[in-house]
């Protein structure tokens, strides 16, 4: 009985008392189950001198903040191995916040104390073109700039709807307070993600106030990462079996595998966690690193959504058991190692680690999640090895797979999540030949005007359900 009546109980700090709670630090903007899984963890594993508060604010939803917030942002990590559960109480999160709360967002951003923005926005959040530039065209991206032009006439919550327009805002407010320089930390799998977060906050930036432009170009210090572990959703079922560990409800727990890895370069000139204590990396040079993540772990990772959905497959694991999409993503590893410096990266040890965490069947990593956003992450995790391997005269049968494996895909979706969704539904209008080209288009004009490449894609489409 008395474990009943705690379990009606809620995780939060009246339950769950801390000796202190951080200052905030660092804001943070797409508050999700991977920033609780990977930077709150660390900043909260490495701050020992509770030093280092963290204020998130939500992207799409506030249901996250809501349910965070109602437990003064303390929630569950569950480490999930092949064996066993261990349960980590996190308290790095101070508050959290519907995205829309811009008066808040603001105040923080003014505040000189704030030395840290950290991002998990998703790929497609930062409205980028194939070339790497900001699409001024998005009508997100065209209404936030006129917003933008307003700023000073805006009500407390009224103003840019995407994150980077709301990061943009905010970047004003603190050139106006005079509160000092900043870094931007991007945490989202993009190729070289310190250039495209730039290119994302300057371009608006330039477009709606180039004063301000200029006053990011002196004092922002974008930081570029290189982010790994693997964070499926959260079911009822680990909501059961944290009430079970704590007696207490936590609506906000996360699942995660045992393994993280964080590879950081770049400038924190008002101070960081010293997020090296928890095992965060600090290199000079990101890219090799950056690719070893995007090409092997989430390039097999589309491979393995887009192939093992089409050949009845649900989870990660499940699907590396087919013996062809197993074999299949040895073929496209084969590929992206001979593109990588293997010495450096230890590559042959990173795939066996891969094989390990994919196989763990306790993570159950869904590949519908994956497969969401195709046309913005194939351009990183699989586009690459194949413009390396045409330069080097091969043909790319593996990487090409994955390209060929989400055209197969979309054909036969009932749901499709992807912000070139209205170019698709077009394609997906004609037929034949002119089907795979439109369809490739939507991840890169160049190979989709490449006619072997286009004869490849649609000989190895035919593979897949066999």
């Amino acid at each position: 009985m008395e474990t009943q009546q705690r379990a009606q109980r809620t995780l939060n700090a009246q339950t769950f008392p801390l000796p202190k709670r951080p200052p905030i630090r660092i804001v943070h903007l797409g508050l999700g189950a991977f920033h609780r899984a990977h930077e709150a963890w660390y900043t909260w594993k490495a701050d020992s001198e509770a030093e280092w508060g963290i204020a998130c604010f939500t992207g799409r939803s506030p249901a996250a903040a809501t349910a965070l917030a109602s437990q003064d942002g303390l929630y569950t990590l569950i480490e999930r191995s092949a064996t066993g559960d261990t349960f980590q109480v996190v308290s790095s999160i101070v508050e959290a916040r519907d995205g829309s709360e811009l008066a808040r967002l603001r105040e923080l951003l003014r505040a000189e104390t704030t030395a840290v923005v950290t991002l998990t926005i998703t790929e497609a959040g930062y409205h980028l073109l194939p070339n790497g530039a900001l699409d001024l065209d998005q009508p997100a991206v065209a209404a936030d700039i006129q917003a933008l032009r307003q700023s000073e006439d805006l009500p407390d919550n009224g103003g840019p709807s995407t994150p980077i327009g709301r990061l943009v805002l905010g970047l004003g407010d603190r050139m106006s307070a005079r509160a000092g320089e900043i870094a931007i930390v991007c945490c989202d799998n993009l190729a070289d993600n310190a250039a495209a977060t730039r290119n994302a906050v300057f371009g608006l930036a330039q477009a709606a106030d180039p004063p301000l432009a200029s006053w990011i170009a002196e004092n922002v210090s974008f930081v570029g990462t290189s982010v790994d572990r693997i964070t499926p959703r959260t079911t009822d079922a680990d909501l059961d079996i944290v009430r079970e560990y704590l007696g207490l409800e936590d609506h906000s727990p996360v699942v995660t595998e045992p393994f993280t890895n964080w590879i950081l370069s770049g400038s924190f000139p008002m101070g960081r966690p010293a997020w090296e204590d928890a095992g965060a990396v600090f290199v000079e040079n990101l890219e090799p690193y950056e690719n070893r993540k995007l090409w092997l772990l989430n390039g097999a990772h589309s491979l393995l959504a887009y192939t093992g959905l089409q050949r009845g497959h649900t989870t990660v694991a499940e699907a590396l058991l087919d013996p062809y999409c197993s074999r299949w993503v040895q073929e496209f590893w084969d590929e992206a190692e001979r593109n990588l410096p293997s010495k450096e990266l230890q590559i042959s040890a990173y795939r066996a680690a891969l094989l390990e965490r994919f196989s763990n069947k306790r993570i159950s990593h869904q590949l519908s999640q994956i497969a969401a956003d195709g046309t913005h992450k194939l351009r990183m995790r699989a586009l690459p090895v194949i413009q390396a391997e045409l330069s080097a005269g091969r043909p790319a049968t593996g990487a090409m797979r994955v390209i060929s494996a989400w055209l197969g895909w979309v054909q036969g979706a009932e749901t499709i999540q992807d912000p070139a969704i209205e170019a698709i539904r077009a394609a997906l209008q004609q037929d034949g030949r002119k089907r795979t080209e439109s369809l490739t288009a939507t991840i890169d004009q160049q190979l989709a005007q490449d006619p072997s490449a286009l004869e490849l894609i649609e000989k190895l489409a035919g593979s897949v359900r066999s």
